[in-house]
């Protein structure tokens, strides 16, 4: 579905969404590959709406969650009107870096949880959205993305700092879900990595999955195994003795994607606790050295491109510093 048809759609109907199979996508199940085109609804939740039949597929109402999709399959998802949020506001500090009526970018902070999860029920980035767009004491955010996380349409690790973006309406969400499902939304990452690449640029392509031995990491994963396609290009900014600056576009969007794929080319995010070596560099940093610098999206009303541009954490600069005195 083109970005226009996509438009149009949400200004007829913002609770509805079409998709269509590639030949790529298909053998994966009904499930996966609504999850994976829909990345701010959980396969937990893309499997309830298929119980509660508001998935269609070529005409005909699914209720099976393993269904395999092939090539060419039309696939109508309704997502019903959202549930009373349980969530309570907080008048948490946002660092805004655009705002109109239909959607919001926010530079994240390193330590800020996306959305909330077992052991991170309140103090979330969804909690202070909730305080930030209501009107009359009631959350004006779209509620697509469910009653835990109301707008979300991308993540941003917890602490992986940068621009993330908002959708304040449903039209919004389910128009910048188009542009990161057809990757017309660009995502640039800063990061600083251990050691120095051989060559200036170059790409990851590479599955990933969950880890086998470690549920709370990520790994390299075949697709026969599970794994999802993940891609990451990379280009060389800067050279800082046995460190490297680098700038990474990401053309799809896993967990953890730039963290496990420098891990596999042998040059970590510096800082980084779960894929990264352990020892300290000289600086406290709170987490890896990640910063999410540049998003750019096209205005899902106006249709106009919007670049948003975050200001790296006193961190990460520090860290610079210190690593060029050191040379």
């Amino acid at each position: 579905m083109s970005l226009n048809e996509c438009i149009w759609l949400a200004k007829k109907l913002p609770a509805q969404i079409e998709l269509q199979v590639d030949e790529e996508e298909a053998g994966e199940r009904l499930d996966a590959f609504l999850a994976e085109q829909l990345v701010d609804l959980s396969r937990s939740r893309v499997q309830k709406l298929i119980v509660q039949q508001q998935v269609i597929l070529n005409g005909e109402i699914c209720l099976s969650k393993k269904e395999l999709v092939q090539a060419g399959d039309h696939i109508h998802l309704t997502i019903p009107d959202a549930e009373p949020l349980n969530l309570q506001p907080e008048d948490i500090p946002l660092d805004i870096l655009y705002e109109d009526a239909e959607l919001l970018i926010v530079n994240k902070p390193a330590g800020l949880v996306v959305h909330p999860a077992p052991g991170h029920s309140s103090g979330t980035l969804v909690n202070a959205l909730l305080w930030h767009c209501r009107t009359d004491g009631i959350s004006t955010l779209s509620g697509i993305g469910g009653i835990q996380r109301p707008g979300i349409v991308h993540r941003l690790d917890k602490d992986t700092t940068g621009a993330i973006a908002i959708a304040k309406s449903d039209r919004a969400h389910i128009h910048l879900q188009q542009q990161f499902q057809h990757k017309t939304a660009r995502r640039d990452y800063l990061g600083i990595v251990y050691g120095a690449p051989k060559t200036e640029s170059g790409t990851v392509n590479a599955p990933i999955g969950r880890h086998s031995g470690d549920r709370q990491k990520m790994a390299i994963v075949a697709e026969t195994d599970g794994g999802r396609a993940a891609i990451t290009h990379w280009q060389v900014k800067e050279r800082i003795g046995n460190y490297t600056l680098i700038n990474f576009e990401l053309e799809t969007g896993r967990t953890h994607q730039i963290r496990v794929h420098t891990a596999h080319l042998g040059h970590p995010i510096v800082g980084d606790p779960a894929y990264g070596p352990k020892g300290s560099v000289g600086v406290n940093l709170p987490g890896q050295a990640l910063h999410a610098w540049r998003l750019r999206l096209l205005h899902p009303v106006s249709n106009e491109w919007i670049e948003a541009i975050a200001p790296a954490p006193s961190s990460f600069t520090t860290l610079l510093e210190v690593l060029r005195k050191r040379q």
